[in-house]
């Protein structure tokens, strides 16, 4: 265990990994630029909890720059428990957070809308979020989404939507005014979840009632399966992505 700034950090081989990969991924598409203002979303899962830690600690090549934590509770927990777990955290650690209290989740899960919860819950979240990045002079939004979560993007992208897309480590919106950026794009789900474990942050429950029958899940568990006959599944759709070849690719057809 050692001191930076008055904080307490493991320097553990697996943190110098992390910080490693997640340098090299904010250097490689350019997610960080000097003075930028950050809001970093914290949901409370394992994920986004790495997220913050890291982007906590001492930088050795990316820019300074400042952070906000930002937590939209969608209303599942009744109780409210996980948002005081979460604020008491945020609070220890004296981080600059903003939290809300919303029904945005029970909202989209209702009888009105039963077809597609999952879109109008993360459209509506995501516009709070737009909303406070504006409120708090944030030109950068970073989200936890890992290297799993983009192979994964593609591939429901692929089956449910017709089309070859996945997230982007760098997303321009709103005309440039802002940025998405996903710092974890080149971490492995297995090691960001390892890290979690190792720091034993207060992670909550995803209360959600689609968290556990969601595509996300369907395409989880199906790489799952071909895993067992192919450990580098994951790793080879992930370069592929790279590796594009649209002399391959058949032709837009207008009969199609």
């Amino acid at each position: 265990m050692v001191t930076v700034d008055g904080k307490e950090q493991k320097d553990t081989r697996l943190f110098r990994h992390l910080k490693k990969w997640l340098e090299k991924a904010v250097m490689d598409f350019e997610m960080i630029e000097e003075g930028d203002r950050v809001l970093v979303g914290l949901s409370g899962g394992a994920d986004s909890f790495v997220l913050l830690d890291l982007l906590d600690s001492p930088m050795i090549f990316v820019p300074k720059f400042s952070f906000v934590a930002v937590n939209i509770d969608m209303g599942f927990d009744p109780s409210y428990m996980s948002y005081d777990t979460l604020g008491k955290h945020l609070r220890e650690n004296n981080y600059a957070y903003v939290m809300e209290k919303t029904d945005i989740g029970v909202a989209a899960h209702s009888d009105f809308n039963k077809k597609n919860p999952c879109f109008l819950c993360s459209r509506l979240r995501r516009k709070r979020i737009f909303e406070i990045a504006a409120a708090e002079r944030c030109n950068k939004i970073a989200f936890a989404h890992h290297r799993d979560d983009v192979v994964e993007t593609l591939l429901i992208n692929m089956f449910y939507g017709r089309e070859i897309s996945t997230m982007m480590p760098r997303q321009r919106i709103f005309g440039g005014r802002m940025h998405i950026i996903r710092p974890l794009v080149y971490l492995r789900e297995e090691l960001v979840k390892k890290y979690c474990r190792e720091r034993q942050f207060p992670v909550v429950e995803n209360r959600c009632p689609s968290a556990k029958t969601s595509k996300r899940i369907y395409v989880k568990n199906l790489l799952d399966e071909l895993t067992k006959n192919n450990k580098k599944i994951r790793e080879n759709i992930f370069k592929a992505m790279s590796h594009v070849r649209p002399d391959y690719l058949l032709p837009l057809s207008k009969k199609m």
